[in-house]
């Protein structure tokens, strides 16, 4: 239920190797729009898998990172991600 949406696991692959703003998020996940991509991030939010902090400048800024919870998930992803390969690998 985490991250049964397939924007989640896209972000989550993103916020690993650190914090990105939401711009840079949008860009590298591609066609999620950003109505889409914002409710994403919120749920992740309220679920504790990602931690969300505004810098009170102007314009503002706003970056994105993964709570322990959301770094937790790695080894799944990593898994999924072996699992991908090897059917690729076997189906092609």
């Amino acid at each position: 239920m985490l991250i049964g949406d397939k924007w989640k696991v896209l972000i989550l692959r993103d916020l690993l190797p650190g914090t990105k703003r939401f711009s840079e998020l949008k860009k590298s996940i591609g066609t999620v729009s950003q109505k889409v991509l914002t409710a994403q991030l919120r749920d992740m939010e309220r679920n504790g898998l990602v931690n969300r902090k505004v810098y009170p400048e102007v314009p503002p800024r706003v970056e994105y990172s993964l709570t322990e919870l959301g770094r937790s998930l790695k080894p799944i992803l990593d898994a999924m991600w072996d699992w991908g390969e090897e059917f690729k690998a076997q189906n092609t």
